[in-house]
């Protein structure tokens, strides 16, 4: 298949988006499809997307005001170009919002069939951004995926989201991990006393510092004795978070190979914020044998099998994350148990094992598309 991927995101930036889009591409490659990547084009001084594993198109940007890690496509003919002139058997939208609804109407300009992969909670972010805009929200989601020939929910929670809300031809489908990067052997006790000297407990957050991600809500754990935090990420509230976490260690943005040792090397992972239609971290704490903390809402409700690998609290809930912190902290034959159980659970969940069923995906709606043209 001739796959054109139309991303809001891509690497060098650092997120779900970016990383899914590129683990898409490369399990195309893989099986021998022809993807093409259209995205935003990054900030000044980066270079040529040589690490990529296909061709990639690159949309004139500008950076997100007030978050200039986000970079927001500008309206160029170049995705209508690159789809016609890739010959399109089909057009992947990953988190379509502007790029993406762009890359929607080209392809049904042309006649080619798409697929709409819902990744972010958009109507979760206008409530926390500008306190309002839920429905108008849910208004432009609903618009780009009903025009999709179907759309693919990373979890149970999100699937249910988008038919409450009127989205038509939704499908599961979650997202895969590297169980070779990210696994219990790469803890590493040198990176430990270096974080926690006097060998405390060590808690870890990994994501963005953003407003959404409710980090903030980790104070009650930094108050914990024989606890350190240690924060994991880049974004705009890391000046405030600096404040409201007290003795945490920040480490700013890590990736790769030294992202896995600082996930193996953490004693539990807690997870924060109440807008995930996934949550990749905690599958990747999950991969590293370490036990986890998350909010019973959205994307870790299918991830967290709770009092089995992990605990889930009520989201936005300070007192709860400090408890069930501190509960794990004073138990290592539990924290040991839910962490092997983790590393059990994900085994199977290989960006290999669900890369094959977005082809599967993939191929329904071309053999629908055949269907109703016959």
């Amino acid at each position: 298949m001739r796959v054109v991927i139309v991303t809001e995101s891509f690497p060098p930036d650092v997120n779900g988006v970016a990383h899914c889009a590129l683990q898409t591409a490369r399990h195309l490659v893989d099986r021998g499809h022809a993807p093409l990547v259209v995205a935003p084009a990054t900030a000044a001084g980066h270079g040529p997307d040589a690490l990529a594993p296909c061709p990639v198109v690159r949309v004139p940007s500008l950076p997100l005001p007030g978050y200039p890690q986000v970079r927001v496509a500008l309206p160029s003919r170049r995705v209508a170009a690159a789809i016609t002139e890739h010959r399109a058997d089909i057009v992947h939208l990953a988190s379509p919002f502007i790029l993406g609804v762009r890359g929607m109407a080209a392809a049904a300009r042309l006649g080619v069939p798409a697929v709409a992969v819902y990744q972010t909670d958009l109507a979760g972010y206008a409530r926390t951004y500008v306190g309002a805009g839920e429905a108008t929200a849910w208004r432009r989601i609903r618009s780009v995926h009903a025009a999709a020939d179907r759309t693919l929910a990373p979890s149970s929670a999100a699937l249910h989201d988008l038919e409450a809300h009127g989205v038509p031809r939704v499908r599961l489908w979650p997202r895969g991990v590297d169980t070779t990067r990210f696994r219990p052997e790469h803890r590493d006790e040198t990176l430990r006393r270096e974080l926690a000297p006097n060998g405390e407990l060590i808690v870890g957050y990994v994501g963005r510092l953003a407003p959404e991600k409710q980090v903030e809500l980790l104070a009650g754990a930094c108050g914990l004795e024989g606890v350190r935090v240690v924060i994991v990420g880049d974004g705009p509230s890391e000046t405030s978070l600096r404040e409201a976490l007290p003795g945490a260690v920040f480490l700013g943005r890590r990736t790769g190979d030294e992202l896995a040792r600082i996930f193996a090397s953490l004693d539990v992972f807690a997870h924060t914020g109440p807008f995930e239609t996934f949550c990749q971290t905690v599958q990747e704490a999950m991969a590293s044998g370490v036990p986890v903390v998350a909010p019973a809402a959205g994307g870790p409700l299918d991830l967290v099998a709770h009092g089995r690998t992990g605990l889930l609290v009520p989201p936005r809930d300070e007192a709860a994350v400090r408890d069930a912190v501190g509960a794990l902290a004073a138990d290592p034959a539990l924290r040991a148990a839910y962490g092997a159980a983790g590393r059990a659970t994900v085994e199977g969940r290989t960006w290999a094992a669900v890369g094959d069923q977005l082809i599967d995906h993939y191929a329904d709606v071309l053999t629908a598309r055949t269907v109703v043209a016959a």
